[in-house]
């Protein structure tokens, strides 16, 4: 078999009829005819966006491949990934979404499981999925199951798992990043107790990192939503920020305490601390702004935050960016260990499974970049291209 050609398989522009507004679907490629990549909904987005992150989602799939261990079921998939140029407040989304849900429907059928990304809550994108006409977002890759109903039934039963307020599917992406933060403080020596965090973004994946991070031991002292930058040097009690937030991950200012300041947009980019979070938006750190960073790491939460000019210019300063492709890879993986029954729908093995699987493979990423004199971000393509060709011998790539 072949490795994949950059180009991918399937790249198209839908244009709602009602609003005039524009969506896509990336199919990057398929492995045994399934792809895997959620759907985003945000001002601005663009086709070159969505490809970037359809790559990227490859990448992610192909990191899990564990072609060492016959105990796995989870087989991983090809990526994808679609979006929609529209904000999510905007009292014509909901609509928007479900006639582009409705005119993705073969390829949500047959070859895109997709679910929440930025803009878009799983509640949200299941009910609109249904309102369409689909039985599930992730109903193409029922026929690689070997007990649907069963199968099925453990993903449902792990969604409405909740921990201190927070469903379980939330989670296990912060679960992820913290682990791959902690990884990174491990290898350096660096206490988790003697460290300060700072997060863009405090919704699903920011919220949830901020969470883990604080009970690692780290002091969050500076979160950004869409109203500005929340700090407090001695560090902000996360918990009552998460039950501050609404759904969009906006905090309630009149829930901040004694110590907590209300500075601008963009003072998150520059705290003082060791953990840089970018967790929202995709090209948040740029060639200009990276100047102000002064964190030691800065870790990829979100989907392509640092712009590669950006990082290079980090690199140079000794500032290290853990990239995406592996730090925020956790949510997709934990669909498919459940959905294959790799885990059960269960908190602790959740989070027990994340963690062991985040840490092997940042510390594999970790000693390759010491080991090749790179940046972990190019480790990580080092390590895709080891086991891209060993994939498609085993499972075929679809073009």
């Amino acid at each position: 078999m072949q490795s994949p050609s950059p180009a991918p398989l399937v790249s198209l522009t839908w244009t709602d009829h009602v609003t005039g507004t524009e969506g896509y679907l990336v199919v990057d490629r398929l492995v045994r005819g399934v792809s895997s990549g959620g759907l985003r909904m945000r001002k601005g987005c663009t086709l070159t966006e969505v490809a970037g992150l359809a790559r990227g989602m490859t990448m992610k799939e192909a990191l899990h491949f564990d072609a060492g261990d016959p105990r796995t079921r989870y087989i991983p998939l090809g990526g994808s990934k679609g979006g929609i140029d529209c904000d999510p407040r905007d009292p014509a989304a909901y609509g928007v979404l479900v006639r582009f849900l409705r005119a993705m429907r073969p390829y949500i059928e047959n070859v895109w499981t997709t679910g929440e990304d930025l803009g878009l809550s799983q509640d949200l994108v299941d009910r609109a999925a249904a309102e369409a006409g689909l039985v599930s977002t992730v109903q193409a890759v029922y026929p690689l199951l070997e007990d649907e109903a069963v199968a099925r039934r453990r993903l449902a039963d792990a969604f409405a798992v909740t921990v201190d307020g927070i469903g379980l599917d939330e989670l296990v992406g912060g679960c992820g990043v913290a682990e791959a933060t902690l990884a990174a403080l491990d290898r350096a020596g660096v206490a988790p107790g003697g460290a300060r965090a700072s997060l863009q973004g405090f919704g699903t994946m920011g919220g949830a990192t901020a969470r883990f991070l604080s009970r690692a031991g780290l002091d969050v002292v500076a979160v950004a939503d869409i109203r500005g930058t929340i700090a407090n040097p001695a560090g902000l009690d996360v918990e009552n920020l998460l039950a501050a937030r609404d759904a969009h991950g906006t905090v309630d200012r009149g829930a901040l305490r004694d110590g907590d300041q209300e500075l601008g947009p963009d003072a998150w980019l520059a705290a003082d601390v060791e953990v840089l979070v970018p967790a929202a938006v995709s090209y948040a750190v740029d060639a200009v702004n990276q100047a102000s960073v002064r964190a030691r790491w800065v870790v990829e939460a979100a989907n392509m935050p640092v712009l590669p000019e950006a990082e290079a210019l980090l690199a140079e300063r000794g500032i290290t960016v853990l990239p995406d492709v592996v730090v925020n890879s956790g949510t997709n993986a934990w669909w498919w260990w459940t959905l294959f029954g790799d885990i059960g729908p269960h908190a602790e093995e959740a989070f027990g499974h994340t963690r062991r699987s985040m840490r092997v493979l940042m510390d594999l990423v970790l000693e390759r970049a010491a080991a090749d004199g790179c940046t972990p971000r190019a480790a990580a393509h080092s390590l895709v291209a080891d086991r891209l060709p060993v994939m498609a011998e085993r499972f075929g790539w679809y073009r």
